[in-house]
């Protein structure tokens, strides 16, 4: 992406999360934007709407208030971003957020071990300590000693 097209997108994302949150409400939701997509010609830009709160239908009825209300927002948006070309919304919904949870939720479920017997494994300091011996006891000096024939076979 070009260095413009990143700083068109970044000021699209900032001033579209201000004219939403002062002309739209959604009763029990909190409607964040996540990404905004635009294309490099700047003609056309894809919104990632994230919703939180509430069930599935809700959720999808406060993107779909958002592309219904597609015209307005976009007029409301360009009054305050003045561009050649004013790009064309599209909202999306995204999900990642839900499934990051459920993720989270699902590792922290898991049992925490699943053989009691087992003993736990040896804390990092101690196995860096180990190393270190072994280093020693290779790294001698007279392993590193070179040999008298070739100190005299690199001589003109």
């Amino acid at each position: 992406m070009t260095h413009r097209v990143e700083r068109v997108r970044e000021l699209i994302r900032r001033e579209l999360a201000m004219v939403l949150e002062k002309n739209y409400t959604f009763e029990g939701l909190l409607v964040t934007l996540h990404d905004v997509n635009i294309t490099p010609d700047l003609k056309s830009c894809r919104v990632w709407v994230g919703v939180l709160g509430g069930k599935s239908w809700q959720q999808e009825q406060a993107v779909e208030k958002l592309r219904t209300n597609r015209g307005m927002i976009q007029r409301e948006l360009f009054k305050r971003v003045k561009l050649k070309y004013s790009p064309q919304l599209f909202f999306r919904l995204d999900r990642s957020i839900e499934r990051g949870v459920r993720i989270v939720q699902a590792i922290d479920d898991l049992p925490p071990s699943l053989n009691p017997t087992d003993e736990p494994a040896p804390p990092f300091r101690e196995a860096g300590k180990v190393k270190e011996k072994k280093v020693r006891e290779f790294a001698s000096d007279e392993e590193f000693e070179t040999a008298p024939d070739e100190e005299e076979d690199d001589q003109p």
